[in-house]
């Protein structure tokens, strides 16, 4: 079965639809009967005070530290008795990194798209299903005539979890989950570009326009006028359609991401990355937008 097979299968899961619908409303309304303290821990977890999602970083722990495992239980199996601590060791560390990925991985999935979403839950039940044969092995391997049980567990799980890491690998590059949807190969321009006539941006209204092939959000709020990146960081959203705080944030109409129209920054996940703002100028009645003079040009690499 070829890799766009074994995606369109799961996607065609609708036992998969049902649960993640029951599922992901669960899980935000959790945040949200926390209140401020909830929305705070969420961002915590989306990784917005990094920059950057934080689900990635601390999967590292639990593939890595099973990887070393699958390792030196081979070496065991070849008779190199002395790697049986570290083996064991290695597991047990996996499983607390295990911990911290799963917390991470369902609040980013909670903001995710239905196809997404799919794809997701299945990414998370298979790292689940392995972090349970992971414990049955570490249980397994107190007793000497187990552990041979014990280490055939552990390979069972190190094969569930490369799938699932397969899977998550699609999420971000087929499904692009988790990078900045901001970047682009398109030239943000370095000098003022006229976008709109001065009467027509009301107070407390948004609007989308293009600076060359950039699309930009245009804001007026409290007789200022600002200038930030149309396309939300996180997934794509349209920010024009979402709502215009009284306190100069935005928020983006598709997963609740909100920004700071002053400077770009997240204000709430789960979105991690900046909007990337535009100075602003008013000349001759129209207004005009650049990239600050202080940041390098956007492009892709």
């Amino acid at each position: 079965m070829g890799q766009k097979t074994i995606i369109e299968a799961i996607e065609e899961q609708e036992w998969l639809k049902t649960a993640g619908d029951a599922i992901q409303p669960a899980v935000v309304n959790a945040f949200e009967a926390g209140g401020e303290a909830g929305k705070q821990v969420k961002d915590m977890l989306h990784g917005a005070w990094l920059g950057h999602p934080l689900h990635p970083a601390i999967t590292d722990v639990p593939i890595g530290s099973w990887t070393t495992a699958a390792v030196l239980d081979t070496l065991e199996l070849m008779g190199e008795k002395k790697y049986v601590p570290g083996a064991d060791a290695v597991v047990a560390v996996g499983l607390v990194g295990a911990v911290g990925a799963a917390i991470t991985g369902i609040t980013d999935w909670t903001g995710t798209t239905q196809e997404r979403r799919k794809i997701g839950l299945m990414h998370g039940m298979l790292n689940a299903g392995a972090a349970a044969l992971y414990v049955t092995s570490l249980l397994l391997r107190r007793r000497k005539k187990t552990r041979g049980t014990a280490i055939g567990l552990s390979m069972l799980g190190y094969g569930v979890v490369s799938f699932g890491a397969y899977l998550g690998g699609h999420l971000v590059y087929g499904k692009q989950v988790g990078v900045d949807h901001t970047a682009t190969a398109v030239t943000y321009p370095e000098d003022f570009v006229s976008v709109l006539p001065e009467n027509e941006l009301a107070e407390n209204t948004m609007r989308c326009v293009k600076a060359g092939e950039v699309p930009v959000l245009l804001a007026r709020k409290n007789g200022e006028i600002y200038a930030l990146a149309h396309t939300c960081s996180h997934l794509g959203g349209p920010l024009s359609e979402g709502h215009l705080h009284e306190d100069g944030h935005v928020h983006c109409p598709w997963h609740g991401s909100v920004f700071d129209l002053r400077d770009g920054s997240v204000v709430h996940g789960p979105a991690t990355e900046p909007q990337p703002r535009f100075e602003v100028r008013v000349k001759n009645g129209q207004i005009e937008v650049r990239t600050p003079k202080k940041e390098k040009s956007k492009k892709a690499d």
